[in-house]
């Protein structure tokens, strides 16, 4: 294995371990997955939480 194939790797690491830590930062801030305002999405899984959350 060549130094760049090794640079290669640890880069696609790091971007991967980017996404997943960012996703459970959004996750425990209680963002949405898909980035989007949910209150206008009629198919959100989300929005029905939300609802019943302001509901209580």
């Amino acid at each position: 294995m060549n130094p760049i194939d090794v640079l290669i790797i640890i880069g696609c690491v790091a971007i991967v371990v980017g996404v997943i830590v960012t996703s459970i930062i959004n996750k425990k801030k209680g963002k949405t997955s898909c980035g989007c305002d949910c209150a206008h999405c009629s198919g959100c899984a989300n929005k029905t939480k939300t609802e019943e959350q302001t509901n209580k």
